[in-house]
């Protein structure tokens, strides 16, 4: 599943999944930027019809892949929690999320909701707790958030460049390999041609009409 490019924005969703279903999203995020993620699940009950607090004892697995496909994230966590990460390198992450139900019998055959809180690049900070531990003024803040806000904004306009960049570059690839088949494609015409040629002059030498 796709989520889009939504760096430097909060995304909030809820998704359900099955005992052994794994779902994923795919996010377009620049290089050095922080991500937090927060869920909690909901287990569905059949005699109540609706969706439970799940229980401790039900975890969910969250992995992380880069653009490169290197596992930067894979852990365990419980029912509810926070798994935080950082990109090295631009370009789209996969997250994936599946739930230990297999090894309890009480989620089995059931459905599981989970809701999920995505937080990425400036607005990953809680400013209140910067606020308290150094010790900073409402307009000290202010100028750090406004700081860390531009130097987002940078990030996001590089990123914007690679991917234009990568964009020319496969344009003049894909050009540079058409150009190739075109000029093979008439060599084969050519050759085609020659040859069906000198096999007609055969032909009527040895019919001797030539």
């Amino acid at each position: 599943m796709r989520s889009g490019a939504f760096y430097s924005v909060v995304s909030s969703l809820y998704f359900h999944i099955g005992e052994t279903e794994k779902k994923c999203f795919i996010e377009e995020i620049p290089d050095e930027t922080m991500i937090i993620g927060n869920y909690r699940t909901q287990l569905y009950d059949k005699q109540r019809e609706e969706y439970l607090p799940a229980t401790q004892g039900l975890g969910m697995f969250v992995e992380v892949k880069d653009p490169d496909d290197k596992v930067i994230l894979s852990r365990q966590y419980g029912s509810e929690g926070r798994f935080t990460f950082t990109s090295h390198t631009p370009g789209e992450h996969q997250i994936c999320l599946h739930s230990n139900s297999s090894k309890f019998s009480l989620f089995a055959g059931g459905m599981l909701r989970v809701h999920l809180d995505i937080q990425v690049g400036e607005h990953a900070n809680n400013y209140a707790e910067i606020a308290a531990k150094d010790k900073l003024t409402e307009l000290q803040l202010r100028v750090r958030q406004l700081a860390e806000q531009v130097d987002q904004i940078q990030k996001e306009q590089n990123y914007q460049r690679y991917r234009e960049e990568r964009f020319r570059q496969t344009s003049e690839s894909t050009n540079q390999r058409v150009l190739w088949w075109s000029i093979v494609q008439t060599l084969i015409l050519v050759a085609i041609g020659i040859w069906q040629m000198r096999h007609l002059k055969s032909f009527f030498e040895a019919k001797k009409l030539v």
